[in-house]
């Protein structure tokens, strides 16, 4: 029972005491009075109507002495008179019967009002000629006391009413701080901290408010202080201080990430043997100016040709990481930088297009790390010793298709459903039990199996992410894939899904309709979540509240404050691919504990990504988290036919 029903029950039955009391209090005096007023009444009636009658009993006009009775009795309000004449013993009586208007039968069965009579002796000298007795009418007593009550109790139920109302009123402006410090209490319990609640006036609510404000900023204390521990390592580990741009291992771990997801672009190498000019001319603190100017204006323009990593990785070399070009963006993207470039040149006094040399390669299939690093630096290499600019190692292989032929191809193969599912068991890092199984989607395409790396990056380049996602879904319900994990699956959503609102609108209602949404976990990247955090978190709502869950892929991956984890609580995080050898990389291992801490410390489940061997397993058993997923449970065929 809330507080606000238990004050309204106390208040009732204090109010119906004291409206019981009153109105026995009022029925007992004012039926007192009635038989007061009676009693009063017969005696005056009974000793003028003696007096009246005595002349005419003693002469016996028997006539006049009725008449006299009559008038009484027909005036009057008595149920019965009663006239024996001494002298002969005649005996007239009259009788009126008991009708009582306006009063129910029960109330009059109630018996309230003992009959009162009177009687008198009439005599003339020593002489007794009659006796006169009068009985009084009930009718009025009880008239009267049905309206007095009717009165009462409606008089007190419109009070009661009225201060029910009232109550209810001033209650709640009473009671809204501890209405307010239990929403505040519960959305602490989900992290959801928010601004501190206002003092109610009430002093006792003074202190609960107070104390609840306080965990609040405690808490809310201990997670900055968790997430400023996350961005200080960040810094100190993945950070040039001079540029502010990151260093070259940062750039390596996300060259890894980038090779092991669909995609397509190229590296840069630069190196700027002008800087050195520039040191020799102006010392090392002009050298870090120019430097600081050289790196904010390329991070301001060039992300706006393409998504790319720009890193600082030596004293006078850069990298740039293109992500998501094809070769004719790189162009133009290669372009720009040395615009960029020869124009800091020029301020700082050096001559343009001298003393700097830039090396680019281009992403092709089945390529690692070493390779593409080998192939912009060799190209950076030939570039100087041929004193030109760039070099470009023309890596180009055979497309399969045209741009055109791929979105005919991919739509043609999306709308009609030919899809081929694979998926891979993630386990628990205690039982070693499947606690979910991630799906992955292949498409055949010319009758031949196309995986994921090979279109996803068409899929972008395209814009046909919802699309795809769309198609996916309804496959999968149709498919019946959703009842053969127990466990649930988890399926990975596109940025273009993220940002089409007519998506998420349908997502919706496929939730609504989908006999199994508890079992579907949706992943969005890190990147998503930062960069789209409206759009990711209008879903994460849509998702809850049909029961499915949300998860953040590639977590630790993204530069700045994990802010965004706080605000839209996901059920999971996984841990971006870099951290995987984080006790062979004893630099990273600062960062994961301070990763997991905050996870934690927000009541998210923390899942290990790129796990391979039962020895690198071991390395994280120390960080306890929920689960792990890698190469040492391959992916699976998914087997429709079980169904």
């Amino acid at each position: 029972m809330t507080l606000f029903r238990e004050i309204n029950s106390l208040l009732f039955a204090l109010f119906l005491l004291v409206m019981t009391s009153l109105v026995y209090f009022q029925f007992t005096q004012t039926r007192d009075f009635m038989n007061q007023q009676m009693d009063s009444d017969l005696n005056n009636t009974i000793t003028s109507l003696g007096l009246m009658l005595r002349p005419h009993i003693e002469t016996g006009d028997v006539a006049t002495a009725e008449t006299l009775v009559n008038v009484i009795f027909e005036g009057g309000f008595y149920r019965k008179v009663t006239l024996k004449w001494l002298v002969d013993g005649k005996e007239q009586i009259w009788e009126n019967p008991i009708v009582i208007e306006g009063v129910p039968q029960w109330f009059i069965n109630l018996d309230l009002f003992a009959i009162q009579k009177k009687e008198s002796l009439i005599t003339s000298g020593w002489l007794q000629l009659a006796t006169i007795e009068i009985e009084g009418h009930p009718a009025l007593g009880y008239q009267e006391l049905w309206r007095v009550m009717n009165d009462t109790l409606m008089i007190l139920s419109l009070l009661f009413i009225l201060s029910i109302i009232v109550l209810r009123f001033k209650l709640n402006r009473i009671l809204k701080p501890l209405h307010n410090v239990a929403i505040h209490a519960k959305n602490i319990s989900q992290r959801k901290f928010g601004q501190d609640l206002e003092l109610p006036k009430t002093i006792e609510l003074q202190d609960v408010v107070g104390a609840i404000n306080s965990m609040s900023g405690q808490l809310k204390q201990i997670f900055s202080t968790l997430d400023e521990e996350v961005n200080e390592l960040k810094e100190d580990k993945f950070i040039d201080q001079v540029s502010q741009l990151p260093n070259r291992q940062y750039l390596s771990a996300q060259i890894n990430n980038w090779l092991n997801e669909p995609g397509f672009g190229g590296l840069i190498l630069a190196k700027f043997d002008w800087l050195e000019e520039v040191h020799s001319k102006y010392g090392y603190q002009g050298r870090d100016e120019i430097i600081k100017v050289v790196s904010k204006r390329m991070q301001a323009e060039l992300p706006v040709i393409s998504e790319c990593i720009i890193a600082r990785i030596a004293n006078t070399e850069f990298a740039f990481l293109i992500t998501k070009a094809e070769k004719s963006v790189i162009k133009v993207y290669l372009q720009s930088l040395i615009r960029i470039i020869n124009q800091e040149i020029a301020k700082a006094g050096c001559t343009p297009n001298t003393r700097f040399a830039l090396g680019v390669s281009q992403r092709i299939d089945n390529m690692n790390s070493a390779d593409l690093l080998s192939q912009s630096d060799n190209a950076l290499q030939q570039a100087q010793r041929e004193h030109k600019i760039s070099h470009w190692i023309d890596a180009d292989q055979p497309q399969k298709y045209s741009r055109e032929q791929w979105r005919s191809k991919l739509v043609d193969s999306i709308n009609n459903n030919h899809f081929s599912f694979q998926w891979q068991p993630i386990l628990a890092m205690t039982t070693q039990q499947v606690i979910q199984r991630e799906i992955y989607c292949r498409l055949y395409i010319d009758k031949q199996i196309v995986t994921a790396s090979e279109f996803m990056p068409f899929i972008e380049l395209l814009s046909l992410g919802a699309q795809l996602d769309r198609c996916l879904l309804q496959s999968i319900e149709q498919q019946n894939i959703l009842a053969l994990a127990d466990e649930g699956i988890a399926i990975n959503l596109t940025h273009d899904s993220l940002k089409d609102p007519l998506f998420i609108q349908w997502l919706a209602q496929y939730l609504k309709q989908s006999a199994y949404a508890e079992r579907i976990s949706f992943e969005i990247p890190e990147s998503a979540a930062i960069t789209s955090f409206e759009q990711c978190y209008q879903l994460a709502e849509i998702v809850r509240a049909a029961g499915a869950k949300i998860g953040i892929d590639q977590c630790g991956r993204q530069m700045g404050s994990l802010e965004y984890l706080q605000k839209l609580l996901p059920n999971y995080i996984k841990l971006d691919l870099s951290f995987a050898y984080y006790e062979k990389l004893n630099q990273n291992k600062e960062l994961c504990r301070a990763l997991v801490n905050v996870a934690k410390g927000l009541n998210i489940s923390v899942i290990i990504t790129g796990i391979e061997d039962q020895a690198q397993l071991a390395d994280f058993n120390s960080l306890k988290a929920e689960g792990y997923q890698g190469y040492i449970s391959p992916v699976e065929d998914v087997d429709i036919n079980l169904s």
